[in-house]
C-alpha cells in the first residue's frame, strides 16, 4: 500500500532507485533525516488497514488471537504520526491521522468506545489522550465545529482519570490510579507505572498549555505518589509497579517507556515552572539512569525482555523512549548535549539493521546487533521512525500553549463525572486477551521472570 505522495518524494530529492533497497540516511543531514523518516513512515502504514473499506479506522489488526496489535497501539500509532508531521511538514497523512483518531473518541468523547471498555486499561485510554494532546500542542489542524476538538479531548481522559471511581480509597496505595478501569478485569488491583506516568504526562502537559496550576498540583502529587510508592528508586531506576492491598510486592523490571514517560512530563514541568530546581533534579536523575539502562554501548535496548522474547507491546517502546527524550530536549534545552550523542548513535544502529522486507529497507527489532531480525511490525517501524525524528527535535518548535499559537478549543468539564459500569457481553477469548495490555501479558507468563506475579 504505497502512501508516499509523488509531490512529497520530488520535495525530498528521492530518486526512483533509490526508493527500494536498504534504508540510509546522513544522520548530519536534517534532509536526509526527512527523506528516510519518509520512508519508514509509508512503510509503518503498511501494517495498517483502518481507512480501507470494512475496516475499523483507527486500530492496528486486533487484539489477538484475530491480530497482533491491542487497542491503545493504534493511539501510539496517531501519535506518532503527528510527531512526525510536525518534525517533517508532511502533511501527506493528515486525512487518515484525523480519521482515525475522532472515530475511536467514544459517545461521551473521552476515547471509551463501548466496543473496548470490557477491557480498558486507564494506560490505554491515557494513550489516545495524549495523541490528542499532542494534536493540540503542534497546532494541528481543528476538527470541524462539530467534532470533539483535541485539548477537550485530552482533558477528558484526565478528567474522568481523576475520578475516584479510577482510584484507590485508602491504604498505602491511597489516590494511586489502577492499571485497569473496571473492576471485572483482571489487573484492577495492579497499580502500575505506566498508568500512574500517563496521568502525570498529560498533566503536566495541561498545566503548561493551559496555565492552570491545578493541573500541575495534581500531575506532582502523583510524581510524589509514585516515588513515595519506590516505582522510583533511590538510584533512579523506575519500575513497573505493585498489587493491592499495599503495594510492596514491587515487579522490579523495567521498562523504557515508563521511564521515558515520566522524563517528558518532568520536562514539561520544567518548562511550565520556568527551571525549577526540582524539576530540574528530576530530570537529570532520569536522564543519566536511562542513559546507562536503555542505550548500553549507545544503542537503544529493553533489559527487562529483549534478552528472551519480548511481546508486541514491548516491540513499541524503544520509538516512544527516543521520542520523548527528543521532546525532552525541546523543553529543556540544556540536556541536549547530554541526550542527543546517545540519540544519534542508536538510530545509526536503528537504520543499518533495515534491509528487509520486500523493499529491502523494513525494520527489525533489535538494533544492537546491527543486521536485520526478521521480526517486523508496527512497532518496529515505529521505533525507528521515532529514532529519526529525535534528531530533529532540538531544532524542531516547541509545543505550543494557549497563549503562543495553538487553536484547539478545551473544555474543563469534558468526559463523564459519572461512573460507567458497562453492559458486557459475554466473554471470548479475544476479549480476554484484550484486558492484557502490556503488564498483563507479562503476568500472565510470556516472560518466565515474571511468573511469580499473580493478578487478585
Amino acid at each position: 500500500m504505497v502512501r508516499l505522495s509523488t509531490p512529497l518524494l520530488a520535495a525530498l530529492g528521492l530518486a526512483a532507485d533509490r526508493v527500494y533497497g536498504a534504508l540510509t540516511a546522513n544522520l548530519d543531514d536534517p534532509e536526509s533525516i526527512k527523506q528516510a523518516a519518509a520512508q519508514v513512515a509509508e512503510d509503518l502504514l503498511t501494517f495498517y488497514h483502518g481507512d480501507e473499506p470494512g475496516m475499523v479506522p483507527g486500530i492496528l489488526p486486533g487484539p489477538p488471537p484475530d491480530g497482533d496489535y491491542y487497542w491503545w497501539q493504534g493511539g501510539a500509532l496517531w501519535g506518532t504520526m503527528l510527531d512526525y508531521r510536525h518534525h517533517t511538514s508532511d502533511k501527506t497523512y493528515d486525512p487518515i491521522v484525523t480519521q482515525a483518531l475522532l472515530h475511536q473518541v467514544g459517545p461521551n468523547e473521552d476515547f471509551m468506545p463501548p466496543n473496548w471498555t470490557a477491557s480498558m486499561g486507564n494506560d490505554d485510554q491515557a494513550f489516545w489522550g495524549l495523541s490528542s494532546m499532542l494534536a493540540t500542542e503542534i497546532g494541528y489542524t481543528d476538527p470541524p465545529v462539530d467534532q470533539p476538538q483535541w485539548l477537550a479531548l485530552a482533558q477528558a481522559v484526565f478528567n474522568e482519570q481523576t475520578h475516584e471511581d479510577r482510584r484507590v480509597a485508602s491504604g498505602n496505595c491511597k489516590w494511586g490510579l489502577r492499571w485497569q478501569v473496571y473492576p471485572s478485569n483482571n489487573g484492577y488491583n495492579y497499580i502500575n507505572t505506566v498508568a500512574n506516568a500517563c496521568y502525570f504526562n498529560i498533566g503536566a502537559r495541561l498545566a503548561r498549555y493551559t496555565d492552570n496550576q491545578t493541573y500541575a498540583d495534581l500531575a506532582t502529587k502523583t510524581w510524589e505518589l509514585v516515588h513515595g510508592l519506590g516505582y522510583i528508586s533511590d538510584n533512579w531506576d523506575v519500575y513497573d509497579g505493585a498489587h493491592l492491598p499495599d503495594c510492596t510486592d514491587t515487579n522490579k523490571a523495567q521498562f523504557s517507556y515508563n521511564a521515558a514517560m515520566l522524563l517528558q512530563g518532568a520536562a514539561f514541568l520544567y518548562n511550565y515552572t520556568e527551571g525549577a530546581q526540582v524539576w530540574k533534579d528530576r530530570i537529570d536523575g532520569l536522564v543519566d539512569r536511562m542513559l546507562e539502562v536503555f542505550f548500553p554501548d549507545g544503542v537503544a535496548f529493553e533489559p527487562s525482555c529483549e534478552t528472551a522474547k519480548c511481546n508486541t507491546d514491548m516491540e513499541s517502546f524503544k520509538g516512544y523512549l527516543h521520542r520523548w527524550m527528543g521532546s525532552t530536549m525541546q523543553l529543556a534545552p540544556y540536556t541536549r548535549e547530554k541526550i542527543y550523542p546517545v540519540l544519534k548513535t542508536s538510530a545509526a544502529a536503528a537504520v543499518k539493521q533495515c534491509t528487509g522486507g520486500d523493499n529491502g529497507r523494513f525494520c527489525g527489532f533489535h538494533w544492537t546487533s546491527g543486521v536485520f531480525d526478521g521480526d517486523v511490525g508496527a512497532g518496529q517501524q515505529m521505533n525507528v521512525l521515532g529514532a529519526l525524528i529525535s534528531l530533529l527535535s532540538p531544532d524542531t518548535a516547541p509545543p505550543l500553549t494557549n497563549t503562543t499559537g495553538g487553536t484547539s478549543q478545551g473544555d474543563v468539564n469534558a468526559g463523564s463525572d459519572e461512573p460507567l459500569m458497562p453492559t458486557f457481553a459475554p466473554v471470548t477469548g479475544g476479549d480476554k486477551a484484550g484486558a492484557g495490555i502490556i503488564t498483563a501479558v507479562l503476568i500472565a507468563g510470556s516472560l518466565s521472570a515474571f511468573a511469580w506475579m499473580s493478578l487478585d
